[in-house]
């Protein structure tokens, strides 16, 4: 039976640079927390431009920031080309804090940017720690490469500010899965607020149906936002043109943030193969996975879950630059014979790549290499939300700031 909470308020932190993992990792957990709790609202600050592109559950909506891009390089640019970045940020910065102090919420779960893109956030988490509200820092499974990310987080002071600021660090995996800060000298105090609550699982949504699902048996190829997924389909376009065996189904979604020529290229070489089917995007993925009898994935977090909630055969080729979380995730699971995996010049050989894909349909499913895959994220973070929330019914924050 779903509980019921008096007025209780979740306000959700989501960059949004490059690509839509952010967005989707917020959306499954809020869509998990105001199901199980009547009385509950949860509202999702985004940068992404197509957050409006998605379908949000009674009591779930979401604040649009002005959108920023990652550049290849890992630098960002504003989205609209006429405004400064400067002010751009600077928007950014004034709507979170004035969504806070608005919103007033309970509890603050930031994704994966301690300090938000730039800081934008720090302003926004020192107010709301001084007001009483919970604060969560979410991370997934893998963050990056340890020098990587170690070089970044000195450069931001971000251990320091974990410390000073959050109440816990929720990890979105299994704590044998893999360490997110492996390598890096965490200091005691952060490691204490650390909690490994699981990979979160994912299901198919009740409402409308997906119009993309084929009819036939098919293979899925995702590269989830697609703004850096071209190569990956590319190579297989080139699997499929130079070996007229690969006669498979296969429905290819570009991902929403493919570069127009890149795509326009791509879908032309498709057209001219009968079993190549192209879309540009689904708001229902996970309909099309569920749907698969394999996915082919560049193993973003997101993917990742969905391969392991409906148990497809998976063939992962991670993107390695200039972030190695997909690479290091890939190898992970590859170790464990969860999936497959090639890397991205082992990929570009149109021979090896289509063996790899005439072997998928039969590989044996990830329950099968009998690893618990222990997806139980969404189940915990209800459990240890509904406790905080007793706790604050009985007994009221004490230090409120006067408005």
């Amino acid at each position: 039976m779903k509980r019921r909470l008096e007025d209780a308020r979740i306000l959700m932190y989501s960059h949004d640079t490059f690509g839509l993992g952010h967005l989707r990792r917020c959306r499954t957990i809020a869509h998990a927390l105001v199901e199980d709790y009547r009385g509950l609202t949860v509202l999702i600050i985004s940068g992404a431009t197509i957050a409006g592109a998605f379908d949000y559950r009674a009591r779930v909506d979401f604040v649009k920031v002005p959108s920023v891009i990652k550049l290849r390089d890992g630098e960002y640019t504003s989205m609209a080309s006429h405004v400064d970045l400067q002010e751009t940020l600077k928007m950014r910065q004034s709507i979170i804090r004035h969504t806070a102090e608005t919103f007033q919420p309970d509890i603050f779960i930031v994704d994966k940017e301690p300090m938000g893109l730039k800081g934008e956030v720090e302003e926004t988490l020192q107010y709301l720690k001084a007001r009483g509200t919970t604060l969560v820092l979410g991370m997934r499974d893998v963050m990056d490469a340890p020098y990587l990310l170690d070089a970044e987080w000195k450069k931001n002071n971000a251990f320091q500010k974990i410390d000073q600021f959050y109440d816990r660090v929720w990890v979105y995996g299994p704590p044998d899965f893999y360490d997110p800060l492996v390598g890096l000298d965490v200091p005691s105090g952060v490691r204490r607020k650390m909690e490994f609550v699981g990979f979160l699982q994912r299901s198919v949504s009740h409402g409308a149906k997906s119009e993309h699902v084929p009819d036939e048996d098919y293979l899925l190829v995702t590269t989830g936002g697609g703004g850096d997924g071209a190569d990956l389909v590319n190579d297989v376009v080139s699997a499929f043109e130079q070996d007229d065996t690969l006669q498979h189904k296969t429905l290819i979604v570009l991902g929403p943030y493919m570069p127009a020529k890149e795509r326009n290229h791509l879908i032309e070489r498709a057209s001219k193969i009968a079993c190549l089917e192209v879309i540009e995007f689904d708001n229902k993925m996970e309909e099309l996975i569920a749907g698969a009898k394999g996915v082919v994935a560049m193993g973003g977090y997101n993917t990742y879950c969905e391969i392991l909630s409906f148990d497809k055969p998976a063939l992962i080729i991670p993107r390695t630059r200039p972030r190695e979380e997909q690479l290091i995730r890939a190898q992970r699971a590859s170790e464990l014979g969860l999936v497959d995996m090639l890397l991205p010049e082992e990929s570009a050989d149109p021979k090896l790549l289509a063996a790899a894909l005439k072997r998928l349909p039969t590989r044996a499913p990830p329950s099968a290499s009998g690893e618990n895959m222990r997806l139980e994220g969404l189940v915990h973070i209800s459990r240890i939300v509904g406790e905080w929330f007793d706790d604050r019914d009985h007994y009221p924050p004490l230090s409120i700031v006067a408005e």
